[in-house]
């Protein structure tokens, strides 16, 4: 079944909880593959999506169609993926300062982000594993416009409502983007040649 959104509004209004079930059926898959496109640790992104639909769940009734469902569950998707990123860089952070005040500054934690996706052979792991660390290099904004366009596969008007930017910031972005990761992927092979 698919409803458009003027029928989830009337749904929605009629009983939250079956509204909410087929939030779950028609988006799980989406918010799941855009959590794990974000923070690429299977079990994280498992977590956070069980904090995206709790998150839907408590708003549904704020909901009012003023944009497109998808968008506000994308939204929502994207928020709390890095608010997750945010929270675990501050760990790691924290646990840089209590290295240094232990006298165990020869130990440095590694800075990029855990490599765990199942949508990945392993194969192409290391391929991958490259590219993800080019990413983790780009700005905040960048890395989000690069990954919803190249790996969601959502247009720039999608990018610009879900992050309330204009499509020309968007496509700014995306050319940032694409020449620094053009940069950084150029210097890991020119290394890597020799």
């Amino acid at each position: 079944m698919h409803l458009d959104d003027q029928s989830f509004l009337e749904l929605s209004k009629k009983n939250k909880d079956r509204a909410f079930n087929y939030l779950v059926d028609a988006y799980s898959s989406k918010v799941f593959n855009t959590c794990i496109n974000l923070i690429r640790n299977k079990e994280d992104a498992e977590d956070v999506t069980q904090e995206v639909f709790t998150a839907i769940y408590l708003s549904l009734d704020t909901f009012g169609g003023d944009s497109k469902l998808s968008t506000w569950i994308y939204s929502i998707a994207l928020n709390k993926s890095k608010e997750f990123l945010r929270k675990k860089t501050r760990k790691k952070r924290s646990g840089m300062m209590t290295t240094i005040e232990t006298d165990d500054s020869h130990i440095v934690p590694k800075t990029t982000i855990e490599f765990n996706h199942p949508g990945v052979l392993l194969e192409n792991k290391e391929r991958t594993q490259i590219l993800f660390d080019a990413l983790d290099q780009l700005a905040e904004n960048q890395k989000v416009a690069y990954t919803m366009h190249k790996i969601e596969g959502m247009s720039y008007s999608e990018i610009a409502e879900s992050t309330e930017l204009s499509v020309s910031s968007v496509e700014s972005l995306m050319f940032r983007a694409k020449k620094k990761l053009q940069q950084l992927l150029e210097d890991y092979y020119k290394e890597n040649e020799k």
